[in-house]
């Protein structure tokens, strides 16, 4: 597979055509915090946490490296000042599964109420459930402050609390303390 050349915090490095910011900077060696994604599952995109600012063509702009495809001549910061800015707002809104970065970014609190405060909405039982599975007895209902993952109609708790698989990706607890 042809490689594409771009810059992550100064540094040059080299990804796989098709490859993301993220798996770039995996592959490197540089951190980017994370909250909904898992290798074995499909890019999402659904936290943002893994937001970076990129420089082409003389703009710059936020992305998420989960999703933005690598580029030749690409130039990936991973911790400017807007970036920090942003993921400290995203780990107040996601409390409490963004705590495991809070001291990272000196937060220590949240300012924001929520309707679910053990669930981020990451969606990782939700796609651990369809994409590996492949049972589909989960999915993301409601919207805003109202979403939460349920239950497929017909499914039984049983059903999915047997499985278990996803128990371990839940970052905020809530399919273990739900039980689904």
């Amino acid at each position: 597979m042809p490689q594409v050349t771009l810059e992550i915090n100064g540094n040059s490095v080299q990804a796989p055509q098709g490859a993301t910011i993220l798996q770039a900077a995996k592959q490197a060696g540089v951190q980017i915090p994370t909250l909904c994604d898992d290798d074995r599952l499909e890019p999402y995109g659904a936290c943002r946490m893994c937001m970076v600012e990129i420089s082409k063509r003389g703009r710059t702009k936020l992305v998420a490296s989960c999703l933005y495809p690598v580029e030749e001549g690409l130039s990936v910061q991973t911790e400017t000042p807007k970036v920090k800015r942003i993921r400290k707002t995203i780990i107040e809104l996601l409390w409490p599964a963004g705590q495991r970065y809070a001291p990272q970014y000196g937060v220590t609190s949240s300012r924001f109420k929520t309707g679910m405060v053990d669930c981020s909405l990451c969606g990782l039982c939700v796609r651990y459930c369809s994409e590996i599975k492949k049972a589909n007895v989960l999915y993301l209902k409601g919207r805003g402050i109202d979403r939460r993952p349920a239950l497929v109609e017909g499914a039984s708790s049983q059903q999915c609390s047997s499985c278990g698989e996803c128990f371990s990706l839940c970052s905020g607890g809530w399919v273990v303390s739900s039980r689904v």
